[in-house]
């Protein structure tokens, strides 16, 4: 239990960053002077270095050791939260960005693979990632309260500065309290799919996150979608004839792993999106405070945890197919009742019966997902499986977000009038339910009762 509390509470921190920051960016702009068109480079920078390096981060975890990846990420983590506090100008802040990116990308994958190695197949370890997937699921809604609680108190500075004790004090206890491990296999890193995977996922990140702002039919949309679709079709052919892969391509033909990362896309996509047109809704519809804005989350995020716990233990009764489908449902009631906001609406009335809704829902969802997708994977392999399983998720945010942004945004158009702005932001709600449907259906076919099984992938033993 130690080492579980240990682990979330260094993945905690890695998510806590996606979405802390979105509260205090009116603050940075003030005091950086950052330029409007900019200031979005805050939060993507860290999501293309986070997004980007997660295979490679997976891999070398394999390769490496994973409790040496694991320190290096936090400690490199930790420092970059530093150098963001201390930021006095915008290229300071986003090279710390950069480098928190960098650190996550070493971090997750290593502790979701130390989970993996840590805890025996079975309903040990299913409640072990019940918990993880509690943190990776709920830390967005967190997020926002820790943005608006810091920025407010402390000022901005405070949403990174925060991460400095907790990293410093998650760096000493790994040092005593994670064994030291032995690199599962002898090997060199595969540079070339290595350079091809990055280059092909910071392509993709960023030509999704921008699209809405260029245009989904421009040259720039258009240029970075093929470099990144040439980008992976070359990393497939790489892959298939390296020695020593960076990805085994026999991981996509494992059809629950690969069935959850596509349900992974979909759910956490719809959550975290739901989560940003939520808090527009509060803040800039009925115009609530970011301090207000963030405690109002809390009762959906405490649910979420509680949920996911149960999630867990439902897996272990029912298999994750039951568990999926009706979580994805439950997630596409919560976003059709959010769809009901209206300009003269209350937290109350329009946002919180939904958000609990969806919270429960996704909540039950996140444990089956990350069951389903490691159950079986080799222990050579569980970082660079890890790698796909988080960065399924940064792509989920990357690719929803922006889809239902430019929904969104079509009603709203040039002006701010609280009726069109509610109007978009409820077609949204509407298309997030409908992605959380098929993602219901997906599980409810793709998957069999026997999904995932321990019994028949004795792949682990606990040491």
């Amino acid at each position: 239990m130690p080492v579980l509390v240990l682990l979330c509470a260094a993945q905690f921190m890695v998510i806590l960053d996606i979405t802390v920051v979105n509260v205090a960016l009116p603050s940075i702009r003030a005091e950086l002077g950052i330029a409007i068109e900019d200031l979005q480079w805050v939060v993507t920078a860290y999501t293309l270095a986070f997004g980007g390096l997660l295979l490679l981060g997976g891999r070398s975890a394999d390769l490496l050791g994973r409790r040496r990846v694991f320190l290096a990420g936090v400690l490199v983590f930790t420092l970059a939260s530093l150098g963001a506090a201390l930021a006095t100008s915008t290229a300071a802040l986003l090279a710390a960005r950069i480098a928190q990116g960098v650190g996550a990308a070493m971090l997750s994958p290593a502790a979701l693979a130390l989970i993996m190695t840590t805890f025996a197949e079975g309903r040990e370890r299913q409640r072990a990632l019940a918990a993880w997937a509690a943190i990776a699921a709920g830390g967005g809604a967190f997020g926002v309260l820790a943005g608006g609680t810091l920025t407010e108190t402390l000022g901005w500075a405070g949403i990174f500065l925060i991460n400095v004790p907790i990293g410093a004090t998650v760096a000493l206890v790994a040092v005593h309290l994670l064994p030291v491990d032995a690199p599962e296999r002898r090997g060199r890193i595969d540079v070339a799919g290595a350079l091809l995977a990055t280059g092909s996922l910071v392509a993709l990140i960023y030509g999704l996150t921008e699209a809405p702002s260029a245009g989904w039919g421009s040259a720039q949309t258009l240029a970075l979608l093929a470099a990144a679709a040439a980008g992976l079709g070359a990393f497939a052919v790489v892959e298939a004839r390296a020695r020593e892969p960076l990805v085994r391509l026999a991981v996509f033909r494992r059809r629950p792993t690969v069935t959850a990362l596509v349900l992974m896309v979909c759910g956490m996509g719809t959550v975290m999106s739901a989560f940003f047109f939520s808090s527009l809704y509060l803040q800039h519809v009925l115009g609530h405070s970011a301090l207000r804005t963030g405690l109002e989350f809390l009762p959906g995020a405490l649910l979420l945890v509680v949920a996911a716990h149960a999630g867990g233990r439902l897996v272990s009764r029912a298999g994750a197919k039951p568990v999926l489908a009706s979580g994805m449902v439950l997630g596409a009631g919560g976003a059709l009742l959010l769809s009901g906001v209206s300009p003269d609406g209350s937290y109350a009335a329009d946002v919180l019966p939904g958000l609990l809704v969806l919270d429960i829902g996704i909540g039950l969802s996140a444990p089956a997902i990350f069951i389903t997708a490691m159950s079986g994977v080799d222990r050579d392999e569980a970082g660079v499986v890890s790698g796909l399983v988080t960065t399924s998720h940064e792509i989920g945010i990357a690719l929803l977000l922006p889809v239902l942004s430019t929904i969104a945004a079509d009603p709203i158009g040039a002006g701010l009038d609280p009726g069109a702005v509610t109007a978009g932001f409820g077609d949204a709600f509407r298309a997030a339910a409908a992605i959380a449907i098929g993602a219901a259906l997906l599980a409810a076919a793709a998957l069999r009762r026997s999904d995932p099984s321990p019994a028949a992938h004795p792949a682990f033993v606990h040491h």
